[in-house]
This record gives C-alpha cells, sequence and structure tokens, in this order.
C-alpha cells in the first residue's frame, strides 16, 4: 500500500467521525437552549398568570375577556409541560364572578332615590 492509499484508509473515516462528533455536539446545544427557552417562556406564563390572579381577586371579579386570556395563558403554559403548580389557580380564577360586586347587588331592597324623597301618610 502506498501513501495515498493509507492517507485515504485513515482520513475518510476520521474525516465521518469529526463530522459526526460536530452534528452530535450542535445537536445537543440546541437542546439545551430549547429547554432554556421552554423554561423561560414557562416563567413568564406563570407571572402572567400570578399577577392576572392577583389583580382580579383583589377586584372580586374577573371580565370574560379577561377569563378568555386567562384560560389561554393557563393552555400555552400547560401544553409546556406544566408540573401542576398553576391549577389551583386557574380554577379559583374560573370561579370568580363575570361581574363587578355593584353591578351584583343592584337588585338588592335597597330603595332607590326617587323613593327615599316621598313621604307616606
Amino acid at each position: 500500500m502506498d501513501t495515498y492509499q493509507w492517507l485515504c484508509l485513515l482520513g475518510v473515516p476520521s474525516m465521518l467521525a469529526g463530522l459526526f462528533l460536530f452534528v452530535k455536539k450542535q445537536l445537543e446545544r440546541a437542546r439545551k437552549e430549547t429547554a432554556c427557552i421552554k423554561s423561560g417562556v414557562q416563567a413568564l406564563l406563570r407571572a402572567e398568570m400570578i399577577s392576572e390572579w392577583n389583580k382580579y381577586k383583589e377586584k372580586g371579579y374577573a371580565p370574560l375577556y379577561a377569563k378568555e386570556s386567562f384560560e389561554n395563558l393557563w393552555k400555552q403554559y400547560h401544553a409546556l409541560g406544566a408540573n401542576g403548580v398553576m391549577d389551583s389557580i386557574h380554577k379559583e380564577f374560573l370561579m370568580l364572578s363575570d361581574k363587578p360586586p355593584q353591578a351584583r347587588n343592584s337588585n338588592s331592597s335597597i330603595p332607590s332615590e326617587s323613593m327615599k324623597g316621598e313621604k307616606s301618610d
């Protein structure tokens, strides 16, 4: 065997092994980056849901548009592999009333202003 044959015999497998290791390293790096991005998005979704929960819990109600938005956030969070941390907050948020406390109490037995001024004999 001459030098050219030895180089071909050793060079081609070495190049293929090097290429394989390079691709493997790139895939591992891409997987790590994807996992980091996934964790970051999950953290942002969780922070937004907690913020919305605190905001509307303090108000005592959540309008339908807020509930729909919260539901969308929760679905995306859950699709990323949620660990159940937000499940109880999700259920409680959806149980909030759709109307403000004043609107819920407007049908109570409090006399209106026009009736207050009238005197009964």
